[in-house]
């Protein structure tokens, strides 16, 4: 005969995965913006970098935002750019109309 299978164990066991998993992907996360550099902003800053990124449909830009993210994995690209440099890198990549959300002199 067959042992009995145990529902609530499994489900226990794969709702502890899921946690374990959630777990580690906030913290790469973290750690992905502390690599970049990115932490020396505010967290509403990165919200609405991150909320441009999420909403942009051109292809064009975010297949070149993957290239530059290989490229940064790949070692190539280490080290977090010049503020300057990431303001000047960052302007193009918005949607017309909208305002950085880094509070630059010319945003006011």
């Amino acid at each position: 005969m067959r042992k009995p299978r145990d529902y609530d164990a499994e489900l226990k066991g794969l709702e502890a995965k899921a946690k374990e998993l959630k777990t580690r992907k906030v913290q790469q996360l973290g750690e992905l913006v502390v690599a970049t550099g990115a932490d020396a902003f505010s967290a509403e800053e990165l919200a609405g970098a991150l909320i441009v990124l999420a909403e942009t449909t051109d292809s064009a830009k975010r297949e070149a935002w993957s290239k530059r993210g290989v490229a940064f994995f790949q070692g190539r690209s280490r080290k977090p750019a010049k503020a300057a440099d990431r303001d000047a890198e960052s302007t193009p990549a918005q949607p017309s109309g909208t305002q950085p959300a880094s509070g630059d002199k010319g945003a006011a």
